[in-house]
């Protein structure tokens, strides 16, 4: 059986928070035009599926503690349209297989909400998302208003964004969404297995994409998490290079930054390694304290401590490898307090994880860093990056870059590296190379 998210846990945890005089507005994402009249694959909004399963465009959901707490606004079935583009859920559909209380035509959402609206004072609503359905909303609440005049119901005066409510419901994750973005690792691992077999010295960087892409496919990802990053030599020094266009060469590193999609939950993993299958002493070397400063991460990942904990345990480990490297003239301590370390760790730790590869949720909060809970999900990805044309680098690391980067899991104990199959250290990666 596929798994899926358990919607309608979902949804109990959403109204759970809503007062009777609340209630929550959401629209699916629009269609996007790829060039002419060509249109990107379509991907849908992540707050609307977290909540229903919703997968068509062209769809508005609305939530109210009540009788009635689900009503969808979908498109029709049109045999016609349907040849072309696709079969559609319809009316039928939304209220048999999506549990809706009740269902209407997408094109009625304006004459809908007002009477939809009578006795809500607040709506968590994004505004400007959709701005034609910005001002359909402000005229259905003045006609909502109208109609208060009669009978003294309240109409919405507060609109609280998402963010507020639905996005600090979806960063602590249920253990239906943990178990899949286990299944999003273990295919974004079967993709990372393809790019070591086909790496080698000569290749070029597309060649290596596919066969990672093709992995994903393969194995029923419902798409990649962002567009696959292969950079070999300096390119890896570019944070996000997709122009994949050069040759693989003898000597150099390769640097894949690649995750799968599953039921669009998604996995996030960077993993650097030799062309030609084996290390260099200084590549060895630079590489080894790249994957301390993750390993000091990880273990800094724990309940109770603070987001900013598990970055600063990857700094204090990347300023003492600029040392020791001889690329920082100076103490540790002075590198980190002075910011020196910045000039080539130039990215944050971790971002969260879940239904977007930068997932939903504030990384602040009580005056500080975010405090890590029990099904919290984030990357942890330390690396460093010295441009060829830096001289202040020693030549043996000049154009090299190096990133690893896994997903963990918050639970009680040490965080669960939900992509630990995939291999990491010095001698698994050489192995790996050579039996692939």
């Amino acid at each position: 059986m596929t798994l899926q998210p358990d919607f309608l846990a979902h949804q109990a945890r959403l109204l759970s928070r809503l007062a009777p005089d609340e209630a929550v507005l959401l629209l699916a994402s629009p269609t996007t035009v790829r060039n002419g009249d060509a249109e990107h694959r379509y991907r849908p909004a992540s707050d609307l599926f977290w909540l229903t399963g919703w997968e068509e465009p062209e769809a508005a959901a609305f939530f109210r503690p009540g009788d009635h707490q689900l009503t969808l606004f979908v498109r029709e079935r049109d045999p016609a349209r349907e040849q072309w583009t696709g079969r559609r859920q319809g009316l039928e559909g939304a209220v048999e297989r999506f549990d809706a209380d009740e269902a209407f035509p997408y094109d009625e959402l304006g004459d809908r909400l007002p009477e939809l609206l009578r006795g809500v004072r607040t709506l968590h609503y994004d505004f400007t998302v959709d701005t034609d359905v910005d001002a359909m909303l402000v005229g259905a609440i003045q006609r909502a208003e109208r109609a208060a005049r009669q009978d003294g119901q309240p109409v919405p005066t507060v609109f609280p964004s998402l963010r507020h409510l639905l996005h600090e419901l979806r960063l602590v994750k249920d253990p239906d969404e943990i178990a899949l973005l286990r299944e999003a690792a273990r295919i974004t691992a079967l993709g990372h297995a393809a790019a070591f077999r086909a790496t080698r010295p000569g290749v070029r960087e597309y060649q290596v994409a596919a066969a990672i892409d093709f992995a994903f496919a393969n194995a029923g990802s419902t798409g990649l998490s962002y567009e696959t990053i292969v950079a070999g030599g300096e390119n890896a020094c570019i944070l996000h290079y997709v122009d994949r266009t050069d040759e693989l060469r003898d000597g150099d590193l390769v640097l894949i930054d690649a995750g799968a999609e599953h039921a669009y939950y998604a996995g996030d993993v960077t993993r650097t390694f030799p062309v030609n299958g084996r290390f260099t002493a200084d590549q060895r070397r630079l590489y080894n304290w790249v994957l301390r400063a993750e390993e000091a991460a990880i273990a800094a990942a724990r309940v109770g401590a603070r987001l900013a904990d598990v970055h600063q345990a990857a700094v204090r480990v990347l300023a003492e490898a600029l040392v020791e490297l001889g690329v920082f003239k100076g103490s540790p301590e002075v590198c980190i307090a002075s910011g020196a370390y910045k000039r080539y760790f130039v990215h944050g730790t971790s971002h969260w994880l879940g239904l977007d590869v930068h997932d939903v949720g504030t990384y602040t909060g009580d005056g500080g860093s975010r405090v890590l809970e029990p099904g919290m999900v984030f990357t942890i990805e330390p690396g460093l990056y010295f441009p060829a044309n830096d001289e202040a680098v020693p030549e043996a690391f000049r154009g090299v870059g190096i990133r690893i980067e896994d997903d963990v899991h918050i639970r009680p104990g040490p965080a669960e590296v939900l992509t630990a199959a995939i291999p990491k250290t010095v001698d698994a990666i050489e192995a790996a190379c050579a039996r692939e």
